[in-house]
């Protein structure tokens, strides 16, 4: 995939500048020890024809929230970020697009506290991350990280590595994508993404602590309050979600997907018959919703 080209703008501290011209420190710590934070954010044609970020400030309050739990430098505010990221979507002629800003170290060698960061904000076009179909799911061989060895609720870089290995272990056994369990054998999450499973029309998801509780896995709680589906946030195994009846992603990247498999279990259910159909068609339709709205 090529994700830009010789006129591709990007937002680099403060400038825009062509992509192909940026450069960094190759004696980062973001590059050494991928010691850098980012957030995954997407941007829609929405009914009435204007371009919309979907949730701007909340990801970009996370990118703060995050930058801070690793000790990150962050002097940047959020309305300029946003204000800067709708420009790069402008300069790029972009709708439909996934954004990916990353704030990360200068040059430091050492494992010594920086004084400073640095910013970009890039843009491109996206299909559906995990395409349109229903998903054939494994359980990965990794499990994710004990929280008590970072703080799980950043979204690190460093942290995808994990993630990295349990897709790709996936792939290689013929598998669309990998979902993880917490070092206590409990279901915890997909390697960008949250998962929900229902039973009896009510919906179950992995509680906070062992996951990265995302901004559209809040989405989809709100979804449910407005559609007054039940949820239910606690503690799960894989005797429960291989008794369910259907299951599903949802990131932003990912978006909200249904899933076909797990393992050798095939969800019962027709998934177009499932509150988790509805919430996947609530979640479409706000996204292309104008924000005057």
């Amino acid at each position: 995939m090529n994700y830009y080209q010789s006129n591709t703008i990007i937002y680099h501290n403060g400038k825009f500048v062509k992509a192909s011209e940026a450069t960094m420190d190759l004696y980062s710590q973001s590059l050494h020890y991928g010691y850098s934070v980012f957030e995954g954010i997407r941007s829609y044609k929405t009914t009435d024809g204007s371009t919309a970020i979907f949730k701007a400030v909340e990801h970009f309050e996370r990118l703060k929230v995050s930058a801070e739990a690793i000790n990150l430098p962050y002097s940047f505010d959020t309305k300029e970020l946003i204000a800067a990221t709708y420009e790069v979507l402008n300069q790029n002629k972009l709708g439909d697009a996934y954004i990916r800003p990353v704030v990360y170290a200068p040059a430091n060698m050492s494992f010594a506290r920086n004084t400073e960061s640095y910013v970009f904000i890039e843009a491109w076009e996206m299909a559906p991350f995990l395409g349109d179909k229903l998903l054939r799911m494994m359980t990965s061989s990794f499990q994710r990280p004990n929280p008590k060895a970072f703080k799980i609720h950043a979204k690190a870089a460093g942290h995808y590595v994990n993630s990295i290995l349990a897709s790709q272990e996936a792939k290689d056994k013929g598998y669309d994508e990998a979902f993880l369990l917490d070092m206590n054998d409990h279901l915890a999450e997909g390697p960008g993404a949250n998962m929900f499973f229902e039973k009896d029309g009510v919906l179950f998801t992995p509680k906070p602590g062992h996951i990265l509780a995302g901004i559209t896995r809040a989405t989809v709680l709100e979804i449910c309050t407005q559609l007054g589906i039940e949820v239910r946030e606690g503690t799960y195994t894989l005797q429960d979600i291989k008794s369910a009846d259907a299951a599903f992603f949802c990131g932003t990247a990912a978006e909200v997907i249904g899933w076909e498999s797990l393992d050798d279990y095939v969800f019962p259910a027709s998934f177009l018959e499932t509150k988790s159909y509805q919430v996947q068609q609530a979640y479409k339709k706000m996204v292309v919703t104008p924000l005057s709205n």
